[in-house]
């Protein structure tokens, strides 16, 4: 039987000072005294699509499609703060993507019809252009978490370059989740 791989496709934010501040608003988050699990710094990335596990005989195959994309190198503006399903019930709170959102979902739509011609079902939840900073654990201090989310709606993070389109492992161990890049794509500008 084969071992299964966590896996997802991913642009990494590469950039210290956008780090930096990812950090310096996870601290405020913090601040609000709500009851969140942040997600570590390092671990923070642009989820283009979520694969589930895959056997490692699929690593090159989807490889194979990920150089098929077509994407020159882009600016990618990371902007405001938000949650998902939205401020008032949220379960993940997110940075968005102002200036490059078009070209991350033109990535997805291309992929969604490689993968599928692999055998992978379509994303049920499609795109949407984000980075997940904290997940909500229960209702605590619900109100002081929407009060910061509409304040810091317009918050700027910086920008990033979308150059390499990675192909990520996800082991999930007691301490949180490791990514390690299985294969990436750079197409030159």
């Amino acid at each position: 039987m084969s071992e299964s791989i966590r896996s997802f496709l991913a642009f990494d934010i590469e950039s210290d000072q956008v780090k930096e501040e990812l950090a310096r608003v996870q601290m405020l988050l913090v601040q609000t005294g709500a009851d969140l699990k942040l997600v570590e710094t390092e671990n923070i990335h642009i989820t283009i699509r979520f694969l589930g596990n895959i056997t490692p005989n699929m690593i090159d195959r989807i490889y194979d499609k990920m150089k098929t994309v077509q994407f020159n190198p882009f600016n990618i503006q990371i902007k405001g703060i938000g949650a998902f399903p939205n401020i008032n019930y949220p379960r993940v709170v997110w940075a968005g993507i102002a200036e490059g959102a078009n070209q991350l979902r033109d990535v997805f739509s291309q992929l969604e019809a490689k993968l599928s011609q692999l055998g992978l079902p379509p994303d049920p939840k499609g795109f949407t252009a984000h980075l997940t900073i904290a997940r909500v654990k229960s209702g605590r201090n619900k109100m002081q978490l929407a009060e910061f989310l509409a304040d810091k709606a317009n918050y700027e993070f910086g920008s990033i370059k979308g150059d390499c389109l990675r192909l990520k492992q996800s082991d999930l161990t007691p301490k949180g989740p490791v990514y390690s890049t299985l294969r990436e794509f750079c197409p030159s500008s």
